[in-house]
């Protein structure tokens, strides 16, 4: 596919349709890959492009099934990489448990992307195997998703084939699995601590304090903004010192204050407390929890943080009277309680330090916020104080003009430090002028070393992405491989039964005691049994696929071929008769010749003929006395 294609708006409408029509939203999958399965259904289907697509499925409903199960790569095995679940076995499930018996006692584990449930009872007989069956069963909940709701079916199901369970470990499956009718179970008593359930990984509020959170090979199939996205509701999800598994080709080059890695080479990562506050511009927090944790104060404390606020603050009506004022206004420009209410013109703040009226007439025309930076404001001292003066529109929902809000922010000591400033760099000019060649030298340095910085971070990215498309594909390719055993298992079972057809059907002609000859619709011989051979003297590879009306053999053929001829064309007949011929022995025999029709429907489709030696009628020989 070229590069253009993974893009097209084509490709763009039809994703479109599917998350309006089915609810499944692709948009923040990888083209390439998407772009690849969506291909597949397309040659499957035999249409030649995205448009194309879009209308056979609204011709043909059964096909998103189809196309769904395509996208949705389910490649999963018992323990699989089992580096990774040794190492979890050995250095993560100890921890948990630990941890765990320092808080509540209780152990969460969320499986995302847990398609038909392998990974999930692999981890779950990793802490049964620790902890024992019974406290498996009281202290441990595995909630294990996924958006495929057919994966999840089989998921909850807990029965797998033989080739489905031949990763597993002898002394683990016998243990953990019930065999029923050729298939093998998870045990009921431990089934009943995994939940299941559909999820989508960016619409769906994520599962809570989570002990351990594996979601392995999903990742890679999303975007870099969807990845974020995804992590940081991982990030929410987790306890503190929770751990988080990835898959193989899977990295949080981005998150590196956020996640800590337990093992690199396994993907294993551990939550870092976020510190000062940076945890608000983690997004992907579902609304609710938002709300709970950073809600608005009440409205008694909203006052008196805006009374006691350092910034003057006054707030005016949309008929240019003044509504409020802050400690700070009031002291700065000697307002009373008596002033709120009054009009601004007739109040001296209205022109000093600056005209209110006419910023304010600005501000609301524009709808924007208008600001004047170091207004001063002389003192009697002389010594005038600077200003930045903010005058923002109030406008509610509807954009309808309620006010407007206006800030004295007190910028005298910056003007100060800015004038100190000025003065100290005309005294370090001279300074400055002679360090100037070597900061030019270092900046060139420090740019050379940025460049490949930038360039080693650009090579990695490439690498990595590069690292998830193969993964990508080689699931692909081991979900086509799987189809194609089953296919080729189907095949020689196929081929068993016909072998087995062929030689009943060798047997049934050898016990035949007559001469049967099959010939084809162009009447070409298929079939030659071993009595027609002794009967003409030739064998079954000397007439095979050669016309019956053709053969040099004792046989008149002439006078069956407008019997024949009937028979091919009426089908479902036959016909009987006795013809004198010679056999390869060149003694004269009288024939009884069967044809019978092969097909239906009124046309033949073959025919098959049946020979056998007519007893001769002779006179009984008069017995004398």
């Amino acid at each position: 596919m070229k590069d253009g294609k993974s893009t097209s708006p084509d490709l763009e409408t039809l994703l479109e349709h599917l998350k309006n029509t089915r609810g499944f939203d692709f948009t923040a999958y990888k083209r390439p890959t998407l772009s690849r399965r969506i291909d597949r259904r397309m040659a499957a289907v035999e249409v030649d492009s995205y448009t194309a697509y879009l209308d056979y499925l609204q011709v043909h409903q059964d096909e998103f099934a189809q196309l769904f199960n395509s996208i949705l790569i389910n490649v999963t095995t018992f323990f699989r990489d089992p580096e990774a679940f040794d190492f979890l076995a050995r250095e993560i499930v100890p921890k948990v448990i630990q941890a765990s018996e320092q808080n509540d006692g209780q152990i969460r584990i969320w499986s995302a992307g847990c398609a038909s449930g392998e990974e999930c009872y692999s981890i779950a007989i990793l802490f049964a195997e620790a902890m024992g069956a019974e406290q498996f069963r009281d202290r441990v909940k595995i909630y294990a998703t996924d958006v495929d709701e057919e994966e999840l079916a089989i998921a909850r199901q807990a029965t797998y084939t033989d080739r489905q369970i031949e990763d597993l470990p002898a002394n683990l499956r016998d243990k953990y699995f019930d065999q029923m009718n050729n298939r093998w179970m998870f045990k009921k008593d431990l089934r009943r601590s995994v939940i299941f359930g559909r999820h989508d990984l960016l619409d769906d509020a994520p599962i809570s304090r989570v002990d351990l959170l594996l979601c392995r090979n999903t990742l890679m199939y999303f975007n870099h903004e969807a990845q974020a996205r995804i992590v940081h509701r991982f990030h929410f999800a987790l306890r503190e010192g929770g751990f988080l598994v990835l898959g193989k080709a899977e990295m949080l080059l981005n998150f590196v204050g956020a996640f800590a890695p337990a093992d690199l080479k396994q993907r294993v990562f551990m939550k870092l407390r976020v510190e000062n506050g940076v945890e608000r511009l983690l997004t992907g927090y579902p609304d609710r929890e938002e709300r709970m944790m950073y809600g608005g104060p009440p409205a008694r404390l909203r006052e008196i943080s805006f009374d006691q606020d350092p910034i003057a603050q006054l707030v005016v009506d949309v008929k240019s009277h003044l509504l409020l004022a802050n400690a700070r206004a009031r002291e700065l420009f000697g307002l009373t309680a008596r002033d709120l209410g009054r009009p601004l013109q007739d109040l001296e703040v209205s022109y000093r330090p600056i005209e209110l009226r006419s910023c304010i007439d600005e501000a609301h025309a524009r709808r924007q916020v208008v600001q004047m930076r170091e207004v001063p404001w002389p003192t009697p001292g002389g010594q005038p104080r600077y200003f930045n003066v903010q005058v923002t529109p109030v406008t509610d929902a509807a954009e309808t003009a309620l006010g407007s809000k206006i800030l004295f922010t007190d910028v005298t000591r910056q003007r100060e430090l800015q004038d100190e400033l000025q003065r100290s760099r005309q005294e370090l000019e001279t300074a400055y002028e002679e360090l100037q060649s070597t900061n030019e030298e270092l900046e060139t340095t420090n740019e050379e070393l940025q460049s490949t910085v930038e360039e080693l971070e650009t090579t990695n990215e490439e690498l990595q992405s590069t690292n998830e498309e193969l993964e990508t594909m080689n699931e692909e390719l081991q979900s086509t491989n799987e189809e194609l055993e089953t296919v080729n298992q189907e095949l020689r079972q196929r081929g068993i039964d016909l072998s087995r057809t062929n030689i009943f059907l060798g047997g049934i002609l050898r016990s035949v005691p007559l001469a049967v000859i099959v010939l084809d619709e162009q009447l070409q011989v298929e079939l030659w049994n071993d009595v027609a051979a002794d009967l003409w003297g030739l064998r079954s590879d000397e007439v095979q696929g050669k016309h019956f009306f053709g053969l040099d053999i004792g046989l008149p053929v002439e006078q069956l071929k407008q019997p024949i001829a009937g028979l091919m064309r009426q089908g479902d007949q036959r016909f009987e008769a006795e013809i004198d011929a010679m056999n390869r022995r060149g003694r004269q025999v009288r024939l009884h010749v069967q044809c019978v029709s092969i097909g239906s429907g009124g046309h033949g489709k073959g025919i098959i003929i049946l020979m056998q030696e007519a007893p001769r009628t002779e006179p009984v020989p008069m017995m004398r006395h």
